[in-house]
């Protein structure tokens, strides 16, 4: 599924899916029906599909009995997934800034996300990442889009992707890896000036202890990362239930499981080994404000 879906008060969020896959996975492995699974809990056949489909919240004295029926006394694995009840429970509570702004329209449950997530990894082909933009440059790049009916609507937008920024700092900053491919900084969004404010920018912030950036440049020719850009958030435990974004021209999709982070994680692995270290991204940002 690639949006949070709405099902009259209820909503499918991510967190809810990813959680639901796994209690899936776990009741398919022991052979348990669905009746089985809502007679332990009290419930009925239509919240175990709602749970498994990540409609509803869950309580964690529910995931406590269904994985012990479902045979998993893994202390560490069933505490994971009381985590990320718990992440989705915040996530669905929350009144956050990003309400105030339509304009965010489908990247409403990608920035709720980001506002609880503590690691965020980005592989970016043609744009500097949105966290590491300025309003000048966001502003250009939603005016070349040309997707607006109305115009009035770029400022907001642009106001609330600063918004996002306010994550990159404060008591619990999220940490940020940003692997971005050369020809993004040279291409001259907004002009020679805004162009340069943004490389000016993105120098700075790699500057703060909990902002990685490096360019993979020309010279690296073919790579694995050629054929999309994609962000991987990660939550509380080291790659605990990380969960994959990519926005393509159509759509938002999330990639949800197991395998498909861990496939992502590896690519993502793959992609900054053929990166510049910082300090000669560095260089090669400073090389082009020359040229600019």
């Amino acid at each position: 599924m690639n949006r949070s879906a709405q099902q009259g008060n209820r909503a499918s969020t991510v967190l809810g899916r990813r959680l639901g896959r796994e209690l899936l996975r776990l009741r398919d492995a022991a052979g348990r029906t669905q009746q089985q699974a809502a007679g332990v809990i009290s419930a009925t056949n239509s919240k175990i599909v709602k749970m498994e489909q990540g409609w509803v919240p869950m309580r964690d004295p529910d995931i406590q009995v269904l994985c012990e029926f479902y045979g998993q006394r893994d202390s560490v694995a069933v505490g994971r997934l009381l985590e990320l009840a718990r992440l989705d429970r915040e996530r669905r509570k929350a009144k956050g800034w990003w309400n105030q702004y339509p304009h965010l329209q489908a990247m409403v449950e990608y920035v709720a996300l980001e506002d609880i997530a503590t690691r965020l990894r980005t592989w970016q082909l043609a744009i500097v990442p949105g966290l590491l933009q300025t309003p000048d440059y966001a502003r250009a790049l939603a005016v070349g889009n040309g997707s607006w009916d109305d115009p009035d609507e770029i400022d907001p937008f642009v106001e609330a992707r600063m918004a996002r920024q306010a994550r990159l700092s404060g008591e619990r900053p999220l940490e940020l890896w940003a692997v971005v491919q050369e020809g993004a900084l040279r291409q001259l969004v907004g002009g020679r000036a805004v162009m340069r404010a943004q490389l000016e920018h993105l120098r700075d912030v790699a500057e703060r202890p909990n902002v990685k950036v490096q360019v993979l440049p020309y010279l690296a020719g073919a790579h694995p990362g050629m054929t999309s850009a994609f962000t991987i958030v990660s939550f509380a435990d080291e790659g605990a239930l990380d969960v994959v974004y990519m926005d393509t021209t159509s759509t938002s999709l999330w990639l949800e499981s197991d395998t498909d982070a861990a496939q992502h994680g590896h690519l993502f692995e793959r992609i900054t080994r053929l990166g510049l270290a910082q300090r000669n991204s560095i260089g090669v940002i400073d090389g082009i404000l020359k040229e600019l």
